[in-house]
């Protein structure tokens, strides 16, 4: 799959990434739905090209199939890199609608890393928006309690709705260090359809 082949992510910018909550997508990989797309590096698991796809369908159908047929497709997705389509009877599923949220997905981790920068001599070294003292983990903090985009521009009027609104991927992706993690603004809100809707509304192939 093309923009994704060739990534390699920590299992916290696999989170942000395809926005499946950090406890899950440890608990798919310790279930090996992911087995062949996920590798050590440097003492940590990270999960390598299409095993996003797989990460993100496996979270998609966790309450709409039974384990081995979640098993059975979620195999199938990652087993080739070019797979666009995957059918395990009687189920088929086009995957391109998935691999085009995990290329959101990643476009945004981007954006969101190449508007941060860190300097010691600055909060210490903690992530701040470049050309600004404002620090992103602060700025996610007042989304995740509930503060609108607009009262943090209030506050922050050097920082564009953009850059507040990827405040949340990038704190998900790389969290403050020594405290737990914030829960993410999509965590926060109502769940998608996407997760309650019947085997017959994914994305599928005729």
């Amino acid at each position: 799959m093309a923009g994704i082949n060739t990534e390699v992510l920590t299992a916290n910018e696999a989170a942000s990434v395809t926005r499946v909550p950090l406890k899950q997508v440890h608990r798919i990989i310790d279930a090996g739905l992911l087995r062949g797309r996920v590798e050590m590096r440097r003492g940590s698991r990270v999960i390598v090209g299409t095993g996003l796809v797989g990460l993100r369908l496996a979270w998609l159908t966790a309450d709409m199939l039974t384990p081995m047929a979640r098993r059975r497709i979620v195999e199938r997705a990652i087993a080739t890199d070019a797979a666009s389509v995957v059918a395990a009877d009687p189920l088929k599923i086009d995957l391109k609608p998935i691999a085009a949220e995990v290329k959101i997905g990643l476009t945004r981790l981007r954006k969101a890393k190449a508007m941060v920068t860190c300097d010691a001599d600055v909060h210490g070294g903690h992530p701040v928006f470049a050309g600004t003292r404002v620090p992103v983990h602060d700025v996610a903090d007042m989304l995740a309690n509930g503060d609108a985009v607009e009262a943090i521009h209030s506050a922050y009027p050097q920082l564009t709705f953009d850059q507040i609104g990827l405040a949340a991927d990038y704190v998900v992706a790389y969290p403050r260090r020594g405290r737990p993690p914030v829960k993410p603004v999509w965590r926060a809100a109502p769940a998608k359809s996407s997760r309650t809707v019947d085997v017959d509304d994914l994305p599928a192939a005729s």
